[in-house]
């Protein structure tokens, strides 16, 4: 019998793509993401997308971006963290 609790029942994985193609830029609000996510204490994944067809799925055509649980927030810039934590929360 597997006996999970409320909490673990209701945890939420905030999913954080950052769109880019490794650009110095790309990094930096990669670093910026991760930081306002361990601020906040949210759990969540981040995936790093490379490749530039992924990228125009998402309709970005200016990196790098920011998309949280597939909606795309930031493009072409990366934000102060507190903005970030505003964004994530």
């Amino acid at each position: 019998m597997n006996i999970t609790s409320d909490k673990e029942r209701n945890r939420i994985v905030k999913k954080l793509q950052i769109l880019g193609t490794g650009c110095p830029k790309c990094k930096m609000l990669a670093v910026a993401v991760e930081d306002a996510a361990k601020a906040m204490g949210i759990e969540y994944e981040i995936e790093k997308v490379t490749d530039i067809n992924e990228i125009m799925k998402f309709g970005v055509m200016m990196t790098p971006a920011l998309a949280v649980d597939g909606e795309v927030k930031v493009l072409g810039k990366v934000p102060d963290i507190e903005i970030l934590k505003d964004m994530l929360g």
